[in-house]
């Protein structure tokens, strides 16, 4: 095992000499990537370090999951594994700085973090503990509301480094580390690390904003191949970004672009990023392979009553989907010239809690409908109900304006006030998985690769 120098007590341990550059003049080099594991199974989290020194990272991380899920055994294990890579511990320490960093330098970690929302106390003893044992002391400025304070303030304190960090909940709501990075990065001249929904596509903005270290997660510990990921995003730092590669890989989407960002991902990638909700119940569509998602234009109308749903058509714009509660019985309130109406306008489908008609005429027509049930027969025009009022369809809340995605497995609903967040942690799923599916390619389980077992509730 290899261990970190250790340098005289009271004295300034010297970078080891494969850590980043410390200083401003530093942001005219390359900038150092670390990989940051977040996993909660070891063995996953060895597998991909693997791939990413072979890519060619310099630095491994046991990200802050893996931490608490595996223990310093993590670190152990990394560095066993790659004795000539630095080791991060993502402590991310807030009290018992001295006992922390003690640990993380003892188990083998070349990094340990300490929260800037920690007291200055804690930030000082974990700063002498770096001085006595050798490692280097990370201020993680998260959630901090004063980061460039804080940052000038944790230097005077003697800690070696600062990281700009933009966690995963805000990265869902589109929100990035740059601005923030290059404020900080002016305001002080110790090593300043960057992370937060980094990829090959911004990794040149992490470089041109001075950032001395790059960390990046699940760009590569999500990538079905990890060292190819990892040299793309070493190419990219090495480039500033000047290869104008925008490979849309790992992107985080914003409010304006919705449609595109849940087009990416399947039903059950979205019920799973609202922890198993929003599913609708025993709706069915009439023709398999059509996949749509726009929001909802509701009606509330009467079995077999169709003057409501046919007028709601015209208060729809392009790509909205209608979506109708007709008491989830039949009769028909739905047929072909209704679904004629719909191409005209340039609705993106029809979601109908009762019943619908003519259903090989829309089948033909290539109209994406989901129902409950289908009949020949409909009721008179009476214009009973209401359009655009909060109803229920599929057993689930619909508003005006929520977000409906609809493909084979079914239909999901999200309400609009969390659809961006929604489509990028349905997003992160459907990235996950893919990982998920290249590792049992590569001759395992679905058991195996999750270790079901050892994770189930005891």
């Amino acid at each position: 095992m290899t261990t970190a120098p250790q340098p005289q007590p009271g004295s300034s341990p010297a970078m080891p000499s494969d850590s980043a550059p410390t200083g401003r003049d530093a942001a005219s080099a390359t900038p150092r990537l670390q990989v940051a594991l977040d996993f909660l199974i070891l063995e996953r989290a060895l597998g991909v370090a693997a791939e990413a020194v072979a890519g060619g990272v310099d630095i491994l991380e046991v990200g802050t999951p893996l931490l608490k899920s595996a223990g310093l055994d993590a670190v152990r294990a990394l560095r066993e594994r790659f004795p000539g890579i630095p080791v991060v511990a993502d402590t991310k320490t807030m009290d018992a700085g001295r006992t922390e960093m003690e640990m993380a330098s003892k188990a083998g970690a070349s990094f340990a973090t300490v929260l800037a929302l920690a007291s200055n106390s804690t930030v000082r003893e974990c700063v002498e503990v770096g001085r006595n044992y050798g490692i280097e002391v990370v201020v993680d400025l998260v959630g901090h509301p004063d980061p460039v304070g804080r940052a000038k303030e944790v230097e005077a304190l003697g800690a070696t480094a600062v990281g700009v960090h933009c966690p995963i909940d805000q990265q869902m709501l589109g929100q990035d580390p740059f601005d923030t990075l290059r404020a900080v990065r002016a305001a002080v001249d110790i090593t300043v690390c960057v992370a937060g929904g980094i990829t090959v596509d911004t990794a040149g903005t992490a470089a041109a904003a001075g950032a001395d270290i790059v960390i990046v997660g699940g760009s590569i510990s999500k990538a079905e191949d990890a060292a190819a990921a990892t040299s793309a995003l070493r190419d990219a730092l090495r480039s500033g970004g000047s290869s104008g590669s925008t490979s849309g890989a790992f992107k985080r989407y914003g409010p304006d672009q919705l449609r595109e960002a849940f087009a990416k991902v399947s039903t059950p990638n979205v019920s799973d990023a609202q922890h198993r909700g929003g599913a609708m119940d025993g709706l069915t569509p009439l023709q398999q392979g059509v996949k749509i998602a726009g929001p909802a234009v509701t009606v509330r109308t009467y079995p077999g009553d169709w003057a409501k749903p046919v007028e709601a058509i015209d208060a729809c714009q392009p790509g909205d989907i209608l979506v109708i509660d007709a008491g989830g019985r039949p009769p028909a309130i739905w047929g072909e010239l209704a679904t004629e109406s719909c191409l005209q306008k340039g609705l993106a489908g029809v979601v109908i809690d009762g019943a619908i008609r003519d259903v090989d005429a829309i089948r033909a027509l290539g109209f994406p409908a989901w129902a409950r049930h289908q009949c020949p027969n409909a009721w008179e025009p009476k214009g009973f109900g209401e359009i655009n009022t909060p109803i229920r369809c599929g057993g689930q809340a619909v508003r005006p304006g929520d977000w409906i995605v609809a493909d084979d497995s079914g239909l999901v609903v999200v309400p609009q006030e969390k659809a961006q967040e929604v489509a990028n942690r349905a997003l992160d799923v459907f990235e996950g998985e893919n990982r998920v599916r290249r590792e049992i390619k590569a001759g395992s389980t679905l058991a195996e690769v999750a270790q079901l077992y050892k994770w189930e509730k005891k």
